[in-house]
């Protein structure tokens, strides 16, 4: 395996002889698209004779029910785990299916690929957005909490789901520890009835961080509890935020390492993004709104704008400017660098997997850098 950064005056023919590759395999593995024009600075996998894997690692992915059953199905072969997106719940611990369509199809699919369907729970109410009065409600009620337990206990065996993923987030600090007590409870339960229990964890770098994101979760207590835990290391560039890496591995770093103080390695899994941002310039908070992009559209908006990909060192993400109809644009994204420099992380860490938000747009070639590297775990 090799990737390969295209220089000023690159082809896909001239890339490929240089190499010894494939031209058509370079093309189908970088979903380059006919007349497979090149972006300076952009980053293509080379498929080689020899996988680098050099140890086994767990795999999940987020989905909503409304994916492409062509894309779940590329997809599925690289996964251990299979997150739908998402039961939420009422006040009273009345389990909400989720409201972007049924789910059923993606079980049965990912029973067929061997893969752990898995039911993940967020504190949605009936309006679909984060509800922390849902969280504080629930915990700090025994009645409501052993009847959402119920039902999901229920809608899991009807269903065919093998575990459960509990993503909540803006917990109040206040109901901190009853929210550790709720997993606990939820995690003991499972475990009797041949289930297993995670937690989404806000990227935390320290036990005291203040913040809506942080107060609410108690990292060692939910490792401890947990069957495992995925670190939510994505989102520091984010829609309305100011131009920036959305996981910086600077900052990706320090969460592990915070992390592994509280939790063991073995349990934890690294969040990955599967997208990227388009900011307009300048920059006005409270304004602007980045769009959201998949790493392959990127690539073609700098093809498309003569734009160069440059890639931060602190970073190590890819960016672009651009100007379109006389307003400027700054974009981060995804490549197989950026990939890359995760997955050496995972290696150098001794995690025990990762968890990409979201699957819903498919990125070849980050599959096949995943499956140069590592072993999937089924």
């Amino acid at each position: 395996m090799e990737i390969y950064v295209v220089k000023p005056g690159d082809t896909v023919d001239s890339i490929a002889l240089n190499l010894g590759a494939d031209t058509e395999q370079m093309i189908y593995d970088n979903q380059l698209v006919y007349p497979y024009e090149l972006a300076v600075g952009q980053a293509l996998f080379i498929a080689g004779d020899r996988r680098n894997a050099t140890r086994s690692i767990f795999v999940s992915g987020y989905a909503y029910p409304f994916i492409s059953p062509w894309v779940l199905e590329q997809t599925l072969p690289f996964l251990s785990e299979l997150p739908v997106f998402s039961y939420g719940f009422s006040a009273e611990g009345e389990l909400l299916p989720p409201a972007y369509g049924d789910d059923t199809w993606m079980i049965t699919q990912a029973l067929n690929f061997g893969v752990r369907p898995i039911l993940t729970l967020t504190p949605f109410g009936a309006d679909g957005n984060f509800n922390n009065r849902l969280i504080h409600s629930v915990v700090n009620n025994e009645e409501y909490k052993a009847n959402l337990i119920q039902n999901l206990l229920e809608v899991m065996a009807e269903k065919g789901y093998q575990g459960i993923d509990i993503d909540f987030e803006y917990i109040l600090a206040e109901d901190r520890d009853a929210f550790t007590a709720f997993v606990q409870d939820v995690a003991e339960i499972m475990r009797e009835n041949g289930y297993h229990t995670s937690v989404a964890l806000a990227p935390k770098t320290s036990s005291d961080q203040k913040g809506l994101l942080y107060e609410g979760k108690d990292y060692r207590a939910l490792g401890e509890t947990a069957d495992h835990v995925l670190l939510m290391t994505y989102e520091w560039g984010y829609t309305y935020g100011p131009p920036m890496a959305v996981a910086p591995l600077n900052q990706v770093r320090r969460v592990v390492e915070y992390a592994l103080t509280q939790i063991p390695a073995d349990k934890i899994d690294l969040g990955i993004p599967n997208y990227g941002y388009d900011w307009p310039l300048p920059y006005v908070r409270g304004t602007t709104k980045a769009a959201t992009i998949n790493n392959v559209q990127a690539v073609r908006i700098a093809v498309a704008n003569g734009a160069e990909i440059r890639f931060d060192d602190v970073a190590e993400s890819p960016y672009f400017t651009y100007s379109d109809n006389g307003t400027e644009h700054e974009v981060w994204f995804e490549d197989v660098r950026s990939l890359l420099a995760k997955f050496e992380l995972i290696r150098e860490y001794g995690l025990r997997g990762c968890g990409y938000w979201q699957i819903m747009q498919w990125f070849r070639a980050n599959w096949l850098l995943l499956r140069d590297q590592f072993f999937i775990l089924k």
